[in-house]
Formats: structure tokens, C-alpha cells, sequence
């Protein structure tokens, strides 16, 4: 990525899909030029949120809401220390943010960090391009960037694809760091950092859990030298099918019964730990209003997704795998993909989605009581 942060309002700008097609607008954020996998966000708030999730690493997110940057940028919504998507593409930037705790623009925001985006896109019509097409490699060139279309679809198809990529040690912390309980300390948790966003361990101190938060490359002694009750694993960016060290890592408390919670890509660790292949979703699920079924208790939930890879289990039936029984506990209504899983002879769980969803729907909440009520279970 080479980035500037001059005469951003007055640069055209260009957006090139691998296939071909391509979208002309102005520089939003910072000019130059940028690479990633293009994706779309439905979500018509939460934008900062989505911004600073690194589970969007090495992603260019096209919102399709069509008007964005509303209530400006703020110094507490962030969920990690950066931005990280590669590339950000909206309809109609607002022109002056409009709340009571915005410091700066979304603009002034992108450009201080370095991320190229363009605005004044057809953002409608290029998700329904990803929509047929499916996710693909895209580029955004902008100000001295922007070149023959020819030559720029060169550079988009040199980018390194999403399948097969291992990100989420590029995002986990380095060193562990401690979340304390709020209140009185209940329970211990180790959390095996893929990619966490800030508010998962808040969610977790509000239930008494004191935090223990691991980088992705810790070992099955290091996360029991926290003393868990039990271990959580987050959500990341990359193909699960990389994630070899996390999945021995889950086996290992799979093996010791200690009670487990994993989200996203928790849940794919999950799914390949207990046997399941994955595999790449046509364009993903992503945004806050992605219907999902508790099939354990038949509640519709409205959730907030941000991922590309499923996991690949039966749907009718519950499993033998090496743990005892495991079955598929949540799906989503919109195509069926599993959203969830459980085991039946083990405290273990995970779902696809994103229950500490700091933008809303809080629907999802009670997934946390649950990882309480196992750690509890098991003390008893």
C-alpha cells in the first residue's frame, strides 16, 4: 500500500475488480492505492466498529448503506488499536459529522491512518457484482495512482489471494495482557488472541471474568499457567485451513475438558478440531442484521457477522469426533451455513457470529451466560 494524505477531496479515484470491471469516483481518506479482498458490510451503522475489527485484515469493505461517516469518529468505539481494513468504498460520505461525541471526520480519521478509500461509488450496484461474482482481489488507485486501467487490473491480479492466507498472528497482541474482572472475580479465563476486538474480554469482565488475553502463538502451558476455569478463542482474519497451531491448541483443552468458548474464527478452530473440514462462502456474511437460529432453543436471533469461511458440518444429525458427540447448534436462516457448534459429551461451544457486538443487536448476549453456566457446571 502507498498512501498520501494531500488534496484527498480533489483526487479522482478508481476501484478495479479482478475480473475486469471497474468503478470510477473521488479519494476518500488517504490518496494512493491500496489491495485487498473486496467484501460488503450491510450494516447501516457501527462503521467504526467494522473499521477497527481485525477480522477485516487485508479487506476492502464496500458499505452499502449509502450514506456514511454521519456521526463522525470518536475516541472510545474502536475495538482495537488501528484501523485494519486495506481499503473502504461508500456512495455519500456526510459532508459534516453530526453527534455529540465525534472528534474528527471518517475522512480526516482514514487519511491520519493511512487507509485509501474512494467515494461517490455505485455502491449498490457493486454488491450485486459480488453478489453474482462472488469476492474477489480488488484495487483503489487514486491522485498519481491512477493510471491505464490495464495496468492497474495487473497490479489488482499480482495481490496475494484470501484463500490460503494465515493473518492472525499479524493482528494478535505480542504479549499477553490482563482484562480484570468488573466487580468480584468469579471466573478465570484464558482468551487466545486471533484477532479479539475490545469489547469481547469488557463482555466477559462484566460477568466477574478476569481476562487473561494470549497471543495467537502461545502455548498449551502458557494458557494454563493463567489458572483458567476456562479458554476462549476469538474471532481473526484468514483461511482456517492455516490455523494448524491454533487447532492443536484447542485439542489440547479439548483433551483436559476444561470448559471452551470460541467465536468465528473460534468456531471454524473449533470445527476443524473436532474433525469438520471449511471452506471459502461465495461473498460472506457481514454486517449487524444476519438472522441465525439457536437450534437448541429455537430462538430467532438477528446478529452481527463478519466472516467469509464456514465450517463444513452435517446438519441433520449429531457427529461422532474424537471428543464424544458434537452437533451443529446454530444456523443461519438466510442460507443454511452453520453458525454454531456444541458438544454433547464435552463444556465446549462456539458460534460463527459476533455476540459482545458492540453496534447492536444485542441478541446474542446470553452466548456469555452460557460460557458462564459451563464454568460453573464444571466447579460444581
Amino acid at each position: 500500500m502507498t498512501t498520501s494524505t494531500r488534496g484527498a477531496a480533489e483526487a479522482p479515484a478508481v476501484l478495479v475488480l479482478e475480473d475486469g470491471r471497474s468503478f470510477r469516483g473521488r479519494a476518500y481518506g488517504a490518496v494512493g492505492e491500496t489491495f485487498g479482498e473486496a467484501v460488503f458490510s450491510t450494516g447501516m451503522t457501527g462503521y467504526q466498529e467494522t473499521l477497527t475489527d481485525p477480522s477485516y485484515h487485508r479487506q476492502v469493505v464496500v458499505m452499502t448503506a449509502p450514506h456514511v461517516g454521519n456521526t463522525g469518529v470518536n475516541d472510545e468505539d474502536a475495538e482495537s488499536r488501528r484501523i485494519w481494513v486495506s481499503g473502504y468504498v461508500v456512495r455519500d460520505p456526510a459532508r459534516l459529522p453530526s453527534n455529540w461525541r465525534s472528534r474528527r471526520t471518517l475522512d480526516e480519521e482514514l487519511a491520519a491512518q493511512g487507509v485509501v478509500g474512494i467515494s461517490g461509488v455505485d455502491t449498490r450496484a457493486l454488491t450485486r457484482h459480488l453478489r453474482e461474482r462472488g469476492a474477489m482481489r480488488v484495487g483503489i488507485f487514486s491522485g498519481n495512482a491512477v493510471e491505464d486501467e490495464g495496468v492497474l487490473l495487473a497490479k489488482v491480479r499480482q495481490a496475494p489471494e484470501m484463500s490460503g492466507a494465515d493473518l492472525s498472528a499479524e493482528v494478535a497482541t505480542k504479549e499477553a495482557y490482563v482484562v480484570p474482572a468488573i466487580g468480584t472475580r468469579k471466573f478465570t479465563v484464558a482468551a487466545i488472541d486471533l484477532g479479539i476486538k475490545g469489547m469481547t474480554p469488557h463482555r466477559m469482565a462484566e460477568r466477574g471474568i478476569e481476562v487473561h488475553v494470549l497471543p495467537a502463538t502461545a502455548t498449551l502451558d502458557e494458557v494454563y499457567a493463567a489458572g483458567p476455569d476456562g479458554v476462549f478463542f476469538s474471532n481473526g482474519p484468514g483461511d482456517p485451513s492455516t490455523a494448524d497451531h491454533p487447532v492443536s491448541l484447542m485439542r489440547g483443552v479439548l483433551e483436559r475438558k476444561t470448559p471452551l468458548f470460541g467465536i468465528c474464527f473460534g468456531n471454524q478452530i473449533l470445527g476443524r478440531a473436532l474433525g469438520f473440514g471449511t471452506y471459502k462462502l461465495k461473498y460472506g456474511h457481514r454486517g449487524i442484521n444476519q438472522p441465525v437460529q439457536d437450534r437448541t432453543t429455537g430462538k430467532v436471533e438477528v446478529t452481527a457477522h463478519n466472516h467469509g469461511f464456514a465450517v463444513d458440518a452435517p446438519l441433520d444429525k449429531p457427529s461422532d469426533t474424537e471428543f464424544g458427540r458434537a452437533e451443529v447448534s446454530h444456523v443461519c436462516l438466510n442460507d443454511q451455513v452453520v453458525e454454531g457448534l456444541q458438544l454433547l459429551d464435552r463444556p465446549a461451544f462456539s458460534v460463527q457470529y459476533h455476540p459482545e457486538a458492540a453496534a447492536g443487536p444485542h441478541d446474542a448476549a446470553y452466548l456469555f451466560d452460557r460460557f458462564v453456566s459451563l464454568m460453573e457446571g464444571q466447579r460444581a
